[in-house]
C-alpha cells in the first residue's frame, strides 16, 4: 500500500489535492497486551517522536509508538498547532496521541478529532517540567485522581469507536498507597492500561522504583506499562521479569546536544593541537598563516570568545563534578539498602555518564588553555625568529664590513711598515757610526789608562820592595836594640857586684 502523509484541517495529502482521508481500518492496542509477548512501546519524546522517526522505529520491530506531547486545548482551538504537532500517514499504526489536558471536556474533543486518525490516545500525567505542573499538566494531575478519573470517562463517552485506546501515563507518590488507589480509579473509568514510570515528580535520574511498579500491577486488572531506564532489549526482559508488566517504554538514549558539542570541540582542539605541533610547519610559516587578514577580523572578538567559552566550559565542568558526585552519593545509600541489580546497574551507567562528562569537559577546558598559549608560543617563537634572521643578517653585514676594513687595516699597517723599516735603517747606519767613532776614542783612552796603569803599576812595585828593604831593616835594627838592651843590662848587674 502506497504511504501517503496527511496533515491538518483538511487531511490535504502531499499532492496537493483536498480530499478526506480513507479511513483506516483501526483495531484496539489492547489487543498487543493479549498476545502473551513483551509489548515493545517507544515513548513519547519532545521533538523526536515525529512521523518521520515513528517510521524508522517501526522498521525494528516497534509493536507501538507514541507521538510527541501535545497541549489538548492549543489543539483544538488553533489549526495552526494542529498542522505543527500532528502528522501521520497510513503505514502509522497502531499509533497513540498522547495529550496534556487538565479540562475533561477539552481532553474528550482532542480526542474526537484525532479518533478517526490514531488508535487512541494518552493522559501524559506524568511529565515533571515545571512549566507543565504550574499550567496544572503533567505530574501534578496524579494529586487529582477525580480529574483523570472523569478525563478517563469523557473520552470513552463522546468518541464514537468503541476500540479507541485510553491511557495514562503516571509517576509514582512516595506514599505508593496513593498510587494505587489512583490506578484504581482510572481503571473504573474504563482505562485501558497504565504506563508506570517509577520515579516520583522530584527525581530525575535517581533509580527507578521497578518494586512500586511490580506493587501496582499486583494491584489492577488492566495492563500496565513500565517505563525508565530502559535502553536495550535486554533491560526490557529484565524488567520485565522484575515487574511482571505487560509491556516495556523505552526511550533511545545517546549523548544530549551539549556534551556532543563539548566532544566535538575536544575532537578540534585535538586536531588543531597536532597541526600546530607538526614539525614540517615552522613558526615563522604559522606567523604568515596568522597574520592574514580574516584573522585580523577575527583578532577583534577573539578575547571575549576565549573567555566565553572558558566561562562555558567551567559551567559544564562545574556540573559534571555535581553530577558524579550526586551519583557517587546515590550509589553508596542504594548500596547501603540492598537495592537491586537493574537499580545498581543503572547508577553505574548514570556515574560511568557523568565521569564521561567530566572528562570531555575538564580536558576540553584544558586543551583550550594549552591551545591559548601554543599559539601565543608559536607568535612569540616566530617573532624571536624574526629578530634571530634580522640579527644574523645584520651580523653577516658587519663581519663583512669588519673583514673590508681588517684588509685596509693591514695594507696600511704594512706601509706603515715598509716606512718605519727605511728610516729605521738610516737611524741605526747613523747611530752605528757614532757608536763605532765613540768606541775607537773609547779605545784610545783605554789604551792611555792602560799605559798609566802599567808606569803606576811599576812604581806601586818599586815602592813595595822600598818598603820591604825598609822593614827588613827595621828588624834588623830591632834585633840590634834587643842585643844592646841586653849587654847594657848585664854590665849593670857586674857593677852591683
Amino acid at each position: 500500500m502506497e504511504l501517503r502523509d496527511f496533515i491538518w484541517p483538511d487531511n490535504v495529502c502531499m499532492t496537493g489535492k483536498s480530499e478526506c482521508a480513507p479511513p483506516h481500518q483501526l483495531r484496539s492496542p489492547v489487543n498487543l497486551f493479549q498476545s502473551g509477548n513483551i509489548v515493545k512501546i517507544c515513548a513519547p519524546m519532545v521533538r523526536y517522536s515525529k512521523l518521520a522517526f515513528r517510521t524508522l522505529v517501526r522498521k525494528y520491530n516497534c509493536d507501538l509508538c507514541y507521538t510527541p506531547m501535545i497541549i489538548a486545548a492549543d489543539f483544538v482551538r488553533s489549526v495552526k498547532a494542529r498542522h505543527s504537532e500532528f502528522t501521520t500517514n497510513r503505514g502509522d499504526h497502531p499509533l497513540i496521541v498522547q495529550f496534556a489536558a487538565k479540562e475533561a471536556q477539552v481532553l474528550a474533543d482532542a480526542a474526537c478529532i484525532v479518533s478517526p486518525f490514531a488508535d487512541g490516545i494518552d493522559i501524559n500525567c506524568g511529565c515533571p517540567q515545571r512549566w507543565a505542573m504550574a499550567e496544572g499538566y503533567g505530574a501534578c494531575l496524579i494529586n487529582r485522581p477525580e480529574a483523570v478519573q472523569e478525563m478517563v470517562k469523557q473520552v470513552r463517552n463522546q468518541v464514537e469507536n468503541p476500540m479507541f485506546s485510553v491511557s495514562v501515563k503516571i509517576r509514582i507518590h512516595n506514599d505508593l498507597q496513593r498510587t494505587v488507589d489512583l490506578c484504581r480509579k482510572a481503571e473504573a473509568a474504563g482505562v485501558s492500561w497504565i504506563t508506570v514510570h517509577g520515579r516520583n515528580a522530584e527525581e530525575r535520574h535517581q533509580p527507578v522504583h521497578y518494586d512500586a511498579i511490580k506493587i501496582i500491577k499486583q494491584s489492577v486488572s488492566v495492563p500496565v506499562v513500565a517505563n525508565g531506564d530502559m535502553k536495550s532489549l535486554k533491560d526490557v526482559e529484565n524488567v520485565c521479569q522484575v515487574t511482571g508488566t505487560d509491556g516495556e517504554s523505552f526511550k533511545g538514549k545517546k549523548m544530549t546536544f551539549q556534551w556532543t558539542a563539548v566532544a566535538v570541540f575536544l575532537y578540534a582542539e585535538i586536531a588543531i593541537l597536532l597541526l600546530l605541533c607538526l614539525p614540517y610547519i615552522s613558526p615563522l610559516r604559522w606567523q604568515k598563516i596568522f597574520m592574514f587578514s580574516l584573522w585580523g577580523k577575527i583578532a577583534n572578538y577573539w578575547n571575549k570568545a576565549f573567555l566565553a567559552i572558558i566561562v562555558l566550559l567551567i559551567v559544564l565542568f562545574l556540573d559534571a563534578v555535581r553530577e558524579v558526585r550526586k551519583y557517587s552519593n546515590v550509589h553508596i545509600a542504594e548500596k547501603s539498602t540492598q537495592a537491586t541489580a537493574s537499580a545498581y546497574d543503572h547508577i553505574h551507567m548514570k556515574l560511568f555518564r557523568s565521569q564521561r562528562n567530566l572528562y570531555i569537559s575538564g580536558f576540553s577546558l584544558f586543551l583550550w588553555l594549552v591551545l591559548r598559549r601554543t599559539v601565543s608560543l608559536i607568535t612569540l617563537l616566530a617573532k624571536e625568529r624574526g629578530a634571530q634572521v634580522a640579527l644574523e643578517i645584520q651580523v653577516a653585514n658587519t663581519s663583512d664590513a669588519a673583514r673590508k676594513y681588517l684588509e685596509e687595516n693591514e695594507k696600511l699597517q704594512q706601509s706603515l711598515m715598509e716606512r718605519r723599516n727605511c728610516v729605521n735603517n738610516e737611524l741605526i747606519e747613523a747611530t752605528n757610526k757614532k757608536l763605532k767613532q765613540e768606541a775607537e776614542k773609547l779605545k784610545a783612552e783605554i789604551k792611555k789608562s792602560s799605559m798609566v796603569l802599567g808606569k803606576k803599576t811599576d812604581e806601586v812595585t818599586a815602592v813595595k820592595n822600598q818598603a820591604e828593604s825598609l822593614k827588613k831593616e827595621y828588624d834588623h835594627l830591632i834585633r840590634e836594640h834587643t842585643k844592646l838592651k841586653e849587654h847594657a843590662g848585664d854590665k849593670q848587674d857586674k857593677k852591683a857586684l
